[in-house]
């Protein structure tokens, strides 16, 4: 019994002993790295990697330009999105007028970090002239386009010739929706579902007809021809109903389809359709004068009204008697 009581104070204690040194060692491991942490960010904070002017940079003014940085851009981020969402839940604020304070607030964060940036890394704003005018050299040399079309993204988002989701055709012929306008180019989507990506420059320099600027009515003229001799009266009733078979015509006040004789063509009575249209209801994947052309087509069938196509008589007023007695007399 004495002996068992003997070999458990011994195991208690050596047990104890043992735990007491893993605890020391663990203690003197975490007192060792805390220590080195501490030297590291003792020489972080002191140690200078380079120098711009009097301000020495240092690794930890480094680290926290970057989280500025990332923060900013985090944050405006999750605030254009933020904007996104109250469009979608709410539809008395505009999808243009979100996309455009949400773009100027971004332009504005990220410049309020650029010089958040520039004070920690000490950095005088009166040496920021030098900047300035290194920054006009490279303009006039190389950075001109870009330059401009940065200004002209400028210009549209504050002076809104174009919005976003807007209907637009360019001088190219190019047409489509407004997707979204960036610091140096704006993006359109085409009715070919085709990501058109424009400089901005030549939104401010070039011609860009705008269908739904200030009002998204628009008439368009719409050609076709009929055969000589038919009924005006039945081709224009047949043209209207054409034009009401499309949702987007406008039925209504002074806006009602019209057709108008215009030309008397070389085998052809040449008409118009003209047509009210709602130009946000346009389809994406369609022309429009291609669509008015495929009811016309159809109703004219229906009404049994000739399309022409240019024909040509030949005459003879002489011919070789060889060439005549070569001919069979079947032929004649």
């Amino acid at each position: 019994m004495l002996r068992l009581l003997f070999l458990l104070l011994f195991s208690t204690s050596a047990i104890g002993s043992t735990v007491s040194d893993i605890s020391a060692a663990a203690g003197e491991t975490t007192n060792h790295a805390a220590s080195n942490i501490k030297d590291w960010y003792s020489d972080a904070t002191n140690t200078a990697l380079f120098s711009i002017g009097e301000a020495d940079i240092t690794v930890i003014d480094l680290v926290w330009v970057v989280v500025v940085l990332v923060g900013a851009f985090t944050f405006s981020s999750l605030l254009r999105r933020f904007l996104n969402r109250l469009t979608v839940k709410h539809e008395s604020f505009s999808v243009s007028g979100m996309f455009t304070l949400g773009r100027l607030l971004h332009y504005l964060i990220l410049l309020i970090a650029v010089f958040l940036c520039f004070a920690l890394l000490g950095i005088d704003f009166t040496k920021l002239a030098i900047v300035a005018g290194a920054l006009s050299v490279g303009v006039g040399f190389g950075l001109q386009s870009i330059f401009n079309n940065f200004i002209s993204g400028l210009i549209l988002l504050f002076e809104r010739p174009i919005k976003v989701g807007d209907l637009i055709e360019l001088d190219s012929g190019t047409r489509g929706r407004v997707k979204a306008i960036n610091v140096r180019s704006t993006q359109i989507t085409t009715w070919d579902n085709i990501d058109l990506l424009v400089p901005n420059s030549e939104f401010i320099s070039g011609r860009v007809i705008n269908y739904t600027l200030s009002d998204d009515v628009r008439r368009l003229h719409i050609p076709f021809g009929v055969a000589y001799g038919s009924d005006k009266e039945i081709v224009k009733r047949a043209a209207i109903e054409a034009s009401l078979e499309l949702s987007c015509t406008i039925n209504h006040g002074a806006h009602k389809p019209d057709v108008w004789l215009i030309n008397f063509g070389d085998s052809s009575l040449d008409f118009e359709l003209i047509v009210w249209v709602n130009g946000n209801e346009l389809p994406i994947d369609k022309h429009p004068i291609g669509m008015y052309l495929w009811e016309i087509e159809t109703k004219l069938s229906e009404y049994e009204i000739e399309i022409p196509f240019p024909q040509r008589d030949l005459r003879l007023r002489s011919i070789d008697k060889e060439v005549v007695n070569a001919i069979p007399e079947r032929s004649l």
